[in-house]
């Protein structure tokens, strides 16, 4: 894997962001409002996605309150290459020993190997965290077993004048890729199959949009 200095300095800047963002919070009442953030979200596209007991899940760039948390009654794998930091930094939040039924895996999404594994893939709010956007893209599709899903949620520029200004001036350096909707939707491997599309949440810069995208047989 390549690791560019701009991915270098949006994982270090991420771990303060979360430091930051986490030291002011009550760990309880933190950890209900992520599970109801969850599970609303799960709502949205529980007519899509079905999660049986012990559906295999992969949680991609989990951070310290990722999806894995609502998903007790699934196989969960949970990777993120700050794991270790969030461990050793975010000891009132992020404990791997609480999710028995989660394997947590420090690495990158660029390194992930598994081969239609999972029913579902989730991939929420990292992929334009990632150092090659591409080549994740696929590896989380070939992750997933025929007919499985992978849930990608992503904040899309508006308007173009400022998709560019972003990617010509780190004014956004937690992001190294800057794309419109259908940008996103260009990386997508040409068979996969978008299922389910929704605008989760609206801002002036950027939408937040979720894609829930299956994998044909």
């Amino acid at each position: 894997m390549k690791k560019t200095l701009k991915w270098r300095l949006a994982q270090n800047i991420e771990l303060k962001w979360w430091q930051r963002y986490l030291q002011s919070k009550d760990q309880e009442a933190y950890g209900a409002w992520k599970l109801q953030y969850w599970a609303d979200l799960l709502k949205v596209i529980g007519n899509v996605v079905k999660l049986p007991t012990n559906s295999a899940v992969l949680d991609a760039g989990c951070g310290p309150a990722g999806i894995y948390r609502a998903l007790p009654h699934c196989r969960v794998t949970a990777i993120d290459p700050l794991l270790a930091a969030y461990e050793q930094n975010l000891t009132l939040h992020f404990n791997p020993a609480d999710y028995s039924y989660v394997t947590f895996r420090a690495m990158p999404l660029e390194q992930l190997t598994d081969i239609e594994q999972y029913d579902v893939v989730f991939c929420l709010n990292v992929i334009n965290h990632v150092s090659d956007i591409k080549l994740c893209i696929q590896k989380l599709y070939d992750a997933l077993v025929p007919n499985g899903y992978l849930v990608l949620s992503i904040d899309a520029h508006n308007h173009n004048v400022f998709k560019w200004l972003f990617r010509a001036i780190p004014l956004d350096i937690l992001h190294p890729h800057q794309h419109n909707l259908e940008g996103y939707k260009q990386l997508l491997p040409d068979n996969a199959k978008i299922r389910q599309e929704v605008l989760y949440k609206k801002e002036f810069f950027f939408n937040y949009h979720v894609l829930v995208i299956q994998k044909p047989a």
